[in-house]
């Protein structure tokens, strides 16, 4: 088998911003999994990555013969079983997207190359992630594609707690470690899985489709309404629905959010609300990166997008459709704007830049919390994106 190089699409990787400010497209989580960690479901290989060079060093390479996956597919088993059918310099295409490409000399790869390569149309059905919205939009049904995959010939552990109500128990997966008190799962409407060494804490009431990742909580009292994935060595409260924890992050309080995705080393502080729906039932625009403006996104409902290590202090109140960037601080009374950009520190009263040097100081504290270090390839990642969101930050005098 060739190995496996997922790629950042040039005509996507903006769309996904902030979340791709950190990491590669294919880094993303939907359903249960990383979209990579999909894809070596299904090929039993470890993917490398093709993206920004200042992410180069963290996530790895590869430059021997491979099959390229554009990292924004999902992968289906009618679709993988078309991407291993390539032969050496055919690509694969879904209209104007590419899907695949088997190449001998990946080191050579761009997409303007590829429209040179042997064309073969792919006319099935998958999941494409091309906006940040897509991510909580399409959960639900990954959710359902991941625990098939999952837990496909293997046994639950099952739920012994005599104090725990369950419904459709066929559809509830419990891993190893994993603790359940006095809550209600009920999977009628779709499937539970419970990580490994995760925690159900007692007066939970969790409806499916939902995912717990490994070493995650859900705190005493709190409220999952489906459609919900909380990714590893997370904690969660309160009310939410159809949202995604990229992993490391928690909304461990009362406070409700709703249509929302948060990446990973994020915190909302006690009582912080998402609005996910506006008042008068229009559809929700977001800050788009690539417009430099606000885009339509068709959608209803749409809550809060905030990139890694961002925080909210208590009582936050997020407008509907906002979108945070990396490394921001919010804080204070009212709803502050729609577009906070990275670095940003304060509120609706007004932000000034949250400084490299002072936010390391948090990030280095955070990280070791969960036994992680923030490296020099963290900080050269942090610097760089620092200098790429300056001329959002036009409060800032110095730039």
């Amino acid at each position: 088998m060739d190995n496996i190089i997922l790629f950042d699409d040039a005509a996507i990787r903006g769309s996904l911003l902030p979340f791709t400010f950190t990491r590669p497209i294919a880094d993303i989580r939907v359903g249960i999994l990383k979209i990579s960690e999909k894809w070596e479901k299904y090929s039993g290989i470890k993917p490398g990555f093709i993206t920004q060079d200042y992410l180069g060093k963290k996530f790895g390479y590869i430059s021997s013969d491979a099959i390229i996956i554009n990292g924004a597919v999902c992968p289906t088993i009618e679709l993988w079983e078309a991407i291993i059918a390539l032969e050496t310099h055919q690509a694969l295409w879904y209209n104007q997207t590419l899907l695949a490409v088997k190449s001998d000399k990946p080191s050579a790869f761009s997409q303007d190359s590829v429209k040179e390569k042997t064309k073969v149309e792919f006319s099935g059905n998958f999941t494409l992630i091309q906006k940040t919205w897509n991510i909580f939009e399409f959960n639900a049904q990954e959710i359902r594609n991941d625990y098939s995959i999952i837990t496909g010939g293997r046994k639950s552990i099952g739920i012994s707690d005599p104090n725990t109500i369950v419904y459709n128990e066929s559809q509830i997966f419990v891993e190893e470690g994993a603790i359940i008190k006095a809550a209600v799962l009920n999977a009628e409407n779709g499937p539970i899985y419970i990580g490994k060494n995760s925690e159900i804490q007692e007066g939970a009431l969790i409806r499916g489709p939902f995912a717990l990742c490994e070493g995650s909580t859900v705190n005493m009292g709190a409220k999952m309404r489906g459609d919900t994935t909380v990714g590893p060595h997370s904690k969660i409260g309160g009310e939410v629905s159809n949202s995604v924890i990229f992993g490391y992050s928690n909304k461990g309080h009362d406070g409700f959010m709703g249509n929302s995705v948060l990446g990973e080393w994020c915190n909302l502080g006690a009582d912080t609300n998402t609005s996910n729906l506006k008042n008068n039932y229009a559809s929700v625009k977001v800050w788009d990166y690539i417009k430099g403006g606000f885009s339509n996104t068709g959608l209803q409902f749409c809550g809060l997008m905030m990139g890694d290590h961002s925080k909210s202090g208590i009582n936050t109140m997020f407008n509907t459709g906002t979108v945070v960037g990396v490394g921001a601080n919010v804080f204070g009374d009212g709803y502050p704007r729609n577009f906070i950009p990275s670095f940003s520190w304060g509120g609706a009263a007004g932000f000034t830049t949250f400084q490299v040097r002072k936010f390391e100081e948090v990030a280095t504290a955070v990280m070791k919390r969960r036994g992680l270090e923030y490296d020099d390839t963290e900080k050269e990642i942090i610097q760089k994106i620092f200098e790429l969101t300056k001329h959002y930050r036009i409060w800032d005098k110095t730039l």
